[in-house]
């Protein structure tokens, strides 16, 4: 494992099969963490993976990222979204020289986002869906910049989803998975969607049907 940087992201770079060309899963944390978080997951997914956890731009606190600010109000929490919309085009740049320089197979990736680093996963795949194998949300939300009906983008529809939420979460409640399920189910071929009994986090079960899910996917982009 690998810690490289370029002028936008620093990031790790997880692969077992250096030799051989291999699919690309691209990790984003959620706001507060680092690239060191989601890639503790690594040795229990698909082992063809090769993949990156990249490190969000906003310092915080030492050793704390994120993605873009926000504010947590009596309300909820709510977005800069100029900001958001900014390091969605940084990070679509990121991507792109990434697969450009890893030619990964298939030439494109999976995106695995937790809580913000869902958002940024939807973003991208609202934007830029030719770049994606597949999005795996976890324990996020919609961002507010979706496509409406009339805007979909060319080949979202294609692209598989899989969305899990804790049925406990006190950072971003149940309801937001539920909306992320009821927006996708009639826009795209493929959703998973799962609930399950924890908070703001992954558990056994989760990680469990993100490894088969992955793996399933993977065979599908390969054949």
């Amino acid at each position: 494992m690998f810690t490289r940087n370029n002028d936008a992201f620093t990031w790790l770079d997880y692969n077992r099969r250096p030799d051989e060309e291999s699919p690309l899963l691209v990790m984003l944390h959620g706001y507060g963490s680092n690239e060191r978080d989601l890639i503790m997951l690594a040795p229990s997914l698909d082992p063809r993976l090769r993949i990156v956890s990249v490190r969000a731009p906003q310092l915080l606190a030492p050793e704390m990222f994120g993605w873009f600010p926000i504010d947590f109000t009596p309300t909820g929490i709510t977005a800069d979204h100029e900001a958001a919309i900014n390091v969605a085009d940084q990070f679509t740049a990121f991507l792109k020289k990434m697969i450009a320089t890893l030619q990964p197979a298939g030439n494109k990736a999976f995106l695995m986002g937790f809580s913000q680093g869902a958002v940024m996963s939807y973003m991208t795949a609202f934007r830029n869906p030719e770049l994606l194998h597949g999005v795996a949300a976890l324990s996020g939300q919609l961002p507010d910049s979706r496509p409406d009906a009339e805007a979909m983008p060319e080949g979202l529809a294609n692209i598989p989803f899989l969305v899990q939420h804790g049925e406990f979460d006190d950072v971003l409640p149940i309801a937001k998975g539920r909306e992320s399920e009821a927006w996708l189910k009639d826009k795209v071929s493929d959703l998973t969607y799962r609930e399950y009994p924890m908070a703001h986090q992954t558990d056994h079960a989760s990680i469990e049907l993100l490894r088969s899910w992955l793996s399933e996917r993977i065979d599908r982009a390969l054949s």
